[in-house]
C-alpha cells in the first residue's frame, strides 16, 4: 500500500510518498508559490532530485503535477496514479471531529468553524481538500488531526478556569497540537530504550514549538492550548499571552480586535522580540553580532521551554527521557544546552561535547545523568501514513 502524505501551506504543497508494506519513503517533493505565474517545483526519487518552474494555479493542480512526476515513464516510481491508495493530511483542528477521518463535506464544514482558532493552518487545508475532492474524486482523502494524540490528557490539564459550559458549548479547552510528532517521539523512544512504561518529555522545537508530557506512550499534557498560537513563543506567533492586555493594545494602536490578533499571530514570537526574523538561525546570528533584542528573544525562548519542562517534571514525577526534536531541537546545540543548564540537582545533566557534535538520532546526556537526554529527528509523515493505512484497513 502506498500513501501520499501532504503538508500544505497557503501557497505551498510538500509531500512524501511512502510504501507502507516496508514503511519506507519512496519519493518526496514539493511546490512553492502556488498561484503565481512561476511556481517552483522539486521532486526527489531514489536520491535523484529534479527542479523546475511551472505555472501551478491551485493545490489540485499541484497534486496532479506531483502525480505526473511520480508516474513519469522514465524517472517516476509509479506505473499509474491508481497505485496511490490515499492522500493523508496532517490536519490541525476538526471542531466536532477528532481522530482520523475520511474527508467529507461535513468534516470540512466543521473544520471551517475552527478557522479563527487555527487561522494559519485550517483555511489552506480546507481549500485544498475541497479542490481535491472535486477534481480527484478517485483518490480517498484522510485527515489525521493533530489533536488526536492528546485525547488522553486528563481533564485537570485540559480545562481552563472559565465558566464550565464554555467547554461543551464553544469547545473552549486545551486541545494540544503537534500530535503526530509527539506520537512518533513516544513510539521511537520506547523502541530505543526497550520499554513501554516510560515518562518522556518531548520537546518539539521548530517554527512552531511545544512540549508534551508522555506517560506509558500517552499524552498527559501539552503546552499548546486552545489554539496553535499559545504555549512557547513561535517563529512569528506570540505564545502565552494575557488576554486582558488586548483592550489596552487596541487603544494604543487604534486597531480592531481582529487586527491586533492578526499582529500577534504574524508579528509576534521570535520575530517580534528580535526585530530581525522569525527564523532562529537569523536570530542567533544577530545575537552573536551583539544585537540585544535578538539575545533577549533567545533567552525568552529558552526560559519558556524550561518553564514547561519544569512543570512536566512535576506532572510526571520525574522523567526517564527528555527528547529534542524538530528543526531547532534537532539542529541547535546552544538551545538544547540552555534548556538543560543547571538542572544537575534534578538528575538532568547534558554532555556538552556530545551535544555539540550531535547528528541525527543520538543520546546527549552525561553518564551521571539519571534522565536520558536524546536528539531524535521526528517523522510526522510516517505517523500520518500509519494512521491513514489503519483507517483504510478498518
Amino acid at each position: 500500500m502506498k500513501i501520499l502524505v501532504a503538508n500544505l501551506g497557503s501557497t505551498s504543497f510538500k509531500y512524501q510518498l511512502l510504501d507502507m508494506d516496508a514503511e519506507r519513503q519512496v519519493a518526496r517533493g514539493g511546490i512553492e508559490r502556488i498561484g503565481s505565474p512561476e511556481s517552483r517545483c522539486f521532486v526527489d526519487i531514489g536520491g535523484k532530485r529534479q527542479e523546475m518552474t511551472l505555472s501551478v494555479p491551485d493545490h489540485a493542480v499541484a497534486v496532479r503535477q506531483c502525480l505526473a512526476q511520480l508516474t513519469d515513464p522514465e524517472q517516476g516510481c509509479l506505473k499509474d496514479a491508481s497505485e496511490v491508495s490515499a492522500i493523508g493530511f496532517k490536519a490541525v483542528h476538526g471542531g466536532a471531529y477528532d481522530g482520523v477521518q475520511r474527508v467529507s463535506r461535513e468534516l470540512l464544514d466543521s473544520m471551517e468553524e475552527m478557522n479563527e482558532v487555527a487561522p494559519a493552518h485550517n483555511p489552506p487545508y480546507i481549500t485544498a481538500m475541497r479542490l481535491l475532492n472535486e477534481k480527484l474524486p478517485e483518490i480517498p482523502l484522510v485527515a489525521a488531526f493533530e489533536t488526536d494524540f492528546h485525547r488522553t490528557i486528563p481533564d485537570r490539564n485540559r480545562y481552563y478556569a472559565v465558566p464550565y459550559d464554555w467547554a461543551a458549548e464553544a469547545r473552549i479547552r486545551r486541545w494540544g497540537y503537534h500530535g503526530a510528532s509527539h506520537r512518533y517521539i513516544a513510539t521511537r523512544t520506547a523502541e530505543l530504550l526497550g520499554r513501554n512504561d516510560l515518562r518522556i518529555i518531548s520537546c518539539h522545537l521548530g517554527g512552531s514549538s511545544s512540549l508534551c508530557a508522555i506517560r506509558n506512550g500517552r499524552s498527559v499534557a501539552n503546552s499548546l492550548g486552545m489554539s496553535p498560537q499559545t504555549g512557547l513563543p513561535h517563529n512569528n506567533r506570540v505564545g502565552d499571552f494575557d488576554p486582558f492586555a488586548l483592550p489596552l493594545l487596541m487603544k494604543h494602536t487604534g486597531k480592531s480586535l481582529s487586527e491586533v490578533l492578526k499582529l500577534l499571530a504574524t508579528e509576534g514570537g521570535l520575530k517580534g522580540l528580535s526585530g530581525t526574523s522569525g527564523d532562529l538561525r537569523d536570530v542567533a546570528d544577530a545575537a552573536e553580532q551583539g544585537n540585544p533584542r535578538a539575545r533577549l528573544a533567545l533567552e525568552v525562548f529558552a526560559s519558556a521551554t524550561r518553564h514547561y519542562l519544569g512543570a512536566y517534571l512535576v506532572e510526571l514525577g520525574g522523567a526517564d527521557a527528555i527528547v529534542f526534536t524538530a528543526g531547532i531541537g534537532e539542529n541547535r546545540a546552544h538551545i538544547r544546552a540552555a534548556v538543560c543548564q543547571g538542572l544537575e540537582e534534578l538528575g538532568i545533566a547534558i554532555d556538552l561535547k556530545a551535544n555539540e557534535s550531535a547528528k541525527g538520532e543520538c543520546k546527549i546526556s552525561a553518564e551521571a545523568s539519571r534522565t536520558q537526554i536524546w536528539v531524535i529527528p521526528t517523522n510526522e509523515e510516517l505517523i500520518v501514513a500509519r494512521l491513514t493505512k489503519q483507517l483504510l484497513e478498518g
